[in-house]
């Protein structure tokens, strides 16, 4: 007779199972409870909060007892690599964090840097870009505004604003009408 998994909840009170597994083939929570081994751990809500935040599968292993591919079922069947995916960020930040504590190349910080300005609250990867004309804000300028501007390198205060440049010039005095 088999034994039992000590404080199995029943798979209605589980947690985010997802209805089929990599291959298309339903998982079924009842059995994947029973089987698994990060369902019964002690730890599991670290176990998988480690995962989310893209600590090493290897490292979570030997912390915990368990292997990397009970971890990647166990992240199968409850959705958790899409999480994860969503959390991307987290691994970015790591990499920034380790920055000065291992050699790395200044194009990797600055890629990682980058890279985790794209990404929003969600998760998900922006691509930002943003142009302006500057000949169609100087078209939009007053005759009396230009004459400032070429007299004293002043432009107006919306001008700056769209452009986004600081409130004064490079020797420290105002350019802003």
């Amino acid at each position: 007779m088999k034994s039992q998994k000590p404080d199995r909840k029943k798979p209605s009170e589980n947690r985010g199972y997802v209805t089929h597994s990599k291959n298309n083939k339903p998982i079924n929570p009842g059995r994947h409870e029973y089987h698994c081994t990060i369902c019964s751990h002690p730890q599991r809500d670290e176990v998988e909060r480690a995962f989310l935040n893209w600590t090493s599968t290897s490292r979570m292993g030997k912390q915990y007892g368990l292997s990397r591919d009970s971890i990647y079922r166990h992240a199968h069947a409850l959705g958790l690599m899409e999480k994860r995916r969503r959390n991307v960020r987290a691994a970015l930040e790591k990499i920034i964090e380790k920055a000065g504590d291992v050699e790395v190349s200044a194009t990797a910080i600055g890629s990682a840097v980058a890279a985790i300005a794209k990404i929003n609250a969600n998760g998900q990867w922006i691509e930002r870009s943003e142009h302006v004309s500057l000949n169609e804000l100087f078209a939009r300028m007053t005759p009396q505004a230009m004459e400032n501007y070429a007299a004293n390198g002043t432009v107006p205060t919306w001008f700056e604003r769209t452009v986004g440049a600081t409130p004064t010039n490079s020797q420290g005095g105002s350019n802003v009408q």
